[in-house]
């Protein structure tokens, strides 16, 4: 069985892996400079308010969804056809697990990031009042973003079920 041509369409996967755990360590090196880790500090990372959304999860979330998920949808897509000796269920599902994941990764983490930074902001300028009303955005905007990465994962779920249900048949 030749995979070689599906294999190809892999390469967007770990493409987009290395970019996000480039963006998570630049990230992480930045918010251990001294005055951004003081801004963080103040405005409640990593534990609670506005500062939690940069630190830990705006850079948690880039790291192991973007690099390692990503990393790991593309190993398992290109060994599955392997172990199991069958194609995958669908290749155009593997396009979709790609793009709904990436733009779902870069979205949470844009969101995570844009949030916290406004909200951390408002807070500093004990403006208590705006900041709650910018964090019911927050929550709307978030549950979209996070369903659209959501999709990723259930498309990826699904193909990989399919695949080993195929298989299983023979």
């Amino acid at each position: 069985m030749d995979y070689r041509s599906e294999e190809k369409r892999l390469l967007k996967f770990i493409a987009a892996s290395a970019f996000f755990l480039f963006v998570g360590t630049v990230h992480g090196v930045l918010q251990v400079i001294r005055p951004v880790r003081a801004y963080l500090d103040s405005i409640g990372s990593p534990y609670g308010g506005p500062g939690h959304m940069i630190d830990p999860l705006a850079h948690a979330h880039i790291n192991v969804i973007g690099g390692v998920v990503l990393l790991l949808m593309a190993v398992s897509y290109y060994l599955l056809p392997r172990i199991t000796g069958k194609r995958l269920f669908s290749y155009k599902l593997v396009e979709h697990t790609f793009w709904w994941t990436s733009l779902g990764i870069t979205g949470f983490y844009s969101t995570l990031l844009f949030f916290g930074f406004w909200e951390g902001n408002l807070l500093l300028a004990e403006n208590l009042e705006r900041m709650q009303e910018v964090h019911s955005y927050y929550s709307k905007t978030i549950a979209i973003i996070a369903t659209i990465m959501g999709m990723g994962f259930w498309i990826y779920f699904a193909n990989v079920y399919m695949t080993f249900k195929r298989a299983g048949k023979s």
